[in-house]
């Protein structure tokens, strides 16, 4: 069974069933008990937790995903980075993919394909506003509800207006049938990528074909460099020309020959709608001039231009469905089914780095977003009205034109409204002053505060329940005292409010459980989890708590705080086992022998025309065991015992030539080579040792 199901994050979330698997994390659908709703909740691979690359996207899909808000587009509710484990709360949808729908009906009327594009192009204006390319439109990324609401997800290779820059190398991403010529190229991206592949998305809703097919990646992506599709109204008389017009503008190999923005493809659409007679006046760059023959895919070299595009490269775009239908639908037709899509979004250059932690405030007041751009960091940090209603986190800039602790950048930016209590992750020129977070157990609230400011660093309080602290005074404190941060760094000041009047049990049975579960059930029970150690001697299976403290069953006060010690893993054992295929045609018993490392560990005797198989099974911790199966001292098999990837690899075999039996020459005799090869192993009468082999020993070797 998942280890998941039926678990608990947070004390929140209650998780329900596995929805799907994408490229690195797994989607559950699970109910939000605080909220009262459905959700879905992806949580990273635990494989990949420890990969920078992935963790680091992982992370950065939840930071672009906070500027986003819009009706269009999929909701995300909540995001959390523990040290083990990290997911993102999602919106739950019903409804199939317009890839799904397309497919179904083959062609869309053109009023449908309009009611459909002019909701992508909302979403995506909403998106651009907030400076944010999705790089990855198509229909496969857009979920249809059952109303005909359209739902814009999966912001996974998504960048940020703002970081693109002359030093990006990013190879061309996205869906080779849908990425614009500039992506195709790996070339500088803008907004106007997204209007090509809404472009293209239109004219297979008003075709039923994609524009541009081939037999690979590379000549799709060739033809959306240098060729000109059919034109939709060959393909469908019914089309109107003015709205063959948009889709061919929308779809022009330069983008300044293109809508300029989602806005201004959503004007063209509204007079289209208003009079569907209408020719727009676009000149001689739209795509509705001669094709050239000369520029036929025929003609092309494909070895003069090779696209930067990785076809085999699995982005996320994890879609997943349910087992039960929808019945019934406006726009929607026939069978839908329950789906769930993750919304993912990949931010900036300059928002990729140091980001550990997100926090969401649950304050309900919003305020505007201040410009914190050109000013100095330290002048910040000494304002104690922006230390109030943010919190801040900082990345190292560099602008040798600027001095130094000036501010580059900030996000949020400038002029959003925002809850108070947000954390603002500020660009600062230059290094970013690191100080030691103090030790201020047993201080007041107020003296630690006071000497927080000192060191530049932010503050908030919670109250705890504790035995032996003085009432007002801190019991511990998130960094603890004596780690290094980054000043303006905020520090959770955890205050004592005093013995709790009532006296409960740690709760039983939490030895043995999933940290996850564990942490739900404390904090449940009104207690506070305290320190998360992490034991790489244990032996028990990664993620299980070994020992808490109080222990379960101690009575102790309410909301009293609880340490854990958790198994890396790394010291727990793994069986290993493999059957190895033994010789076929081999009706003799021969002496079978396994060595692990170089260590005879198994010395048996078998017979191959009894028991086609032998088992193998080792056990380890980690790293990698050499097997090596001898049949009758001829090496006959190696193979590979991986403890950390759990897995058995055959990395080479060698024929079995049984005893008595050489590469005899098909002239000899059968007498000749059955008394004299195949019982005393001599050359003897054979006369020539080449073809009968001269002993029972070397026969294998000269093979």
């Amino acid at each position: 069974m998942d280890r998941f199901i039926g678990k608990r994050l947070d004390g929140k979330y209650e998780i329900h069933e596995l929805l799907g698997v994408g490229g690195m994390a797994y989607v559950y659908k699970a109910y939000d008990r605080v909220e009262d709703r459905w959700v879905a909740i992806k949580i990273l691979k635990e494989e990949l937790a420890n990969n920078s690359d992935f963790l680091r996207r992982f992370r950065n899909e939840a930071k672009a995903i906070t500027l986003l808000s819009h009706p269009n587009i999929v909701g995300v509710y909540d995001v959390s980075f523990g040290d083990q484990l990290q997911y993102i709360v999602m919106e739950y949808i019903d409804g199939i993919t317009l890839k799904q729908y397309i497919e179904q009906e083959g062609t869309i009327r053109w009023q449908e394909a309009l009611h459909f594009t002019t909701q992508i192009l909302l979403a995506l204006e909403h998106a651009h506003s907030k400076g944010i390319i999705h790089r990855d439109i198509k229909p496969q990324n857009i979920m249809l509800l059952r109303d005909g609401t359209i739902k814009v997800a999966d912001f996974g290779i998504a960048r940020f207006l703002q970081s693109e820059t002359q030093t990006m190398t990013d190879k061309a991403i996205g869906s080779v049938h849908y990425i614009a010529p500039e992506q195709a190229r790996g070339d500088y991206i803008t907004d106007k990528a997204d209007i090509y592949s809404v472009g293209v998305m239109l004219y297979e809703m008003l075709t039923g074909k994609l524009p541009f097919m081939a037999d690979n990646a590379v000549s799709v992506a060739l033809m959306q460099l240098q060729a000109k599709p059919v034109m939709p109204r060959e393909l469908n008389p019914s089309i109107p020309r003015g709205l063959e017009q948009i889709t061919m503008k929308a779809m022009e190999k330069n983008p300044v020959d293109r809508f300029q923005s989602a806005g201004e493809m959503l004007d063209d659409i509204d007079q289209f709608r208003r009079n569907p007679n209408i020719v727009f006046q676009y000149g001689p760059a739209m795509g509705g001039g001669q094709y050239d023959a000369a520029r036929s895919m025929e003609a092309y070299d494909s070895s003069r231009f090779t696209p930067s595009y990785q076809d085999d490269y699995e982005y996320e775009e994890e879609l997943v469905r349910s087992r039960k239908q929808a019945k019934g639908a406006m726009a929607v037709k026939g069978v839908v089914a329950a789906v769930i899509i993750v919304l993912v979004a990949v931010g900036a250059v300059w928002l990729l780095n140091n980001w550990d932690n997100i926090t969401t405030p649950n304050i309900a007041e919003e305020i505007e977003m201040p410009d914190l751009r050109g000013k100095l960091y330290t002048d910040v940090l000494a304002d104690e009205t922006l230390t109030e209603d943010f919190t801040f986190r900082t990345i190292e800039g560099n602008d040798p034109e600027k001095q130094p602790g000036e501010i580059l950048n900030q996000n949020p930016q400038p002029g959003i409204m925002v809850k108070k209590g947000r954390e603002v992750e500020l660009t600062v020129n230059g290094t970013v002053e690191q100080v030691q977070v103090p030790d201020v157990t047993n201080y007041t609230e107020a003296d630690a505060i006071a000497l927080l400011k000192e060191y530049n660093l932010g503050y908030k309080s919670e109250q705890v329940a504790d035995d032996e602290i003085e009432v007002g005074r801190v019991v511990t404190t998130d960094p603890q005292g004596g780690e290094m941060v980054d000043a303006g760094t905020v520090v959770t000041l955890k205050v004592s409010k005093g013995p709790a009047t009532k006296k409960v049990k740690v709760p039983d049975n939490l030895v043995g459980d999933l940290i996850y579960n564990v942490t739900g059930q404390l904090e449940d029970a009104g207690f506070v989890v305290g320190n998360i150690t992490y034991d790489d001697a244990s032996t028990e299976a990664k993620d299980t708590v070994i020992s808490v403290s109080p222990a379960s069953g101690t009575e102790v006060s309410e909301g009293a705080t609880v340490d854990i010690v958790v198994s890396s893993g790394k010291g727990s054992t793994k069986t290993l086992s493999y059957s190895i295929a033994l010789p076929s045609g081999v009706s003799e018993d021969v002496t079978l022998k396994v060595y692990r490392n170089g260590t005879l560990e198994i010395q048996d005797t078998v017979n191959p025309s009894y028991s086609g198989t032998y088992s193998l099974s080792f056990t380890g911790t980690s790293g990698s065991d050499t097997v090596v199966v001898t049949l009758n001292e001829q090496e006959y098999m190696y193979l590979s015992f991986d403890y950390d990837n759990q897995a058995v690899t055959v990395t080479n075999t060698i024929p079995f030539t049984p005893s008595g039996s050489g590469d005899e020459d098909s002239s000899s005799s059968e007498d000749s080579s059955s008394s004299d090869g195949g019982d005393t192993g001599d050359t003897g009468d054979t006369g020539d040792g080449g073809d009968t082999g001269d002993t029972g020993e070397t026969g294998g070797e000269t093979q």
